[in-house]
């Protein structure tokens, strides 16, 4: 399973999060893998190492797929997790409060952004609650 985390903006405006993968339930030839999802935009961008960005919001939902790199995200209520490389943020807090993060480690930050239209079925699934 790919581990994702999704950021979204709950009812009181602030950011949270949820640990969880992406779904790989289908398949073919000993593979398994997503349904398609549609993308409408496709990006990619590096951030030297020790690189920070202070309170913001995704400016649409869209997949971050982590390259390379290791970074540290807080939420405004102090929820924290980290994101390394292979993780996918699936960032869906367009709003409110937001999230910061920095870099921990020596790596640049290099990610993909993948952009998908609104209403799309995402393969994302969460893990359980603890008990």
């Amino acid at each position: 399973m790919i581990r994702c985390v999704r950021l979204w903006t709950g009812d009181d405006g602030n950011s949270h999060f949820e640990e969880g993968v992406i779904d790989l339930s289908g398949g073919e030839r000993g593979d398994i893998r997503t349904v398609a999802v549609a993308a409408t935009n496709l990006s990619f961008q590096e951030t030297g190492s020790g690189g920070s960005y202070e309170w913001h919001q995704d400016p649409v939902p869209r997949f971050v797929i982590t390259l390379s790199g290791t970074l540290e995200f807080e939420t405004v209520g102090g929820e924290r997790f980290t994101i390394r490389p292979g993780d996918i943020l699936l960032a869906e807090d367009n709003s409110g409060t937001g999230h910061r993060w920095k870099l921990i480690g020596d790596e640049p930050w290099r990610r993909a952004y993948v952009v998908f239209p609104t209403g799309a079925a995402l393969p994302f699934k969460a893990n359980s609650p603890k008990a």
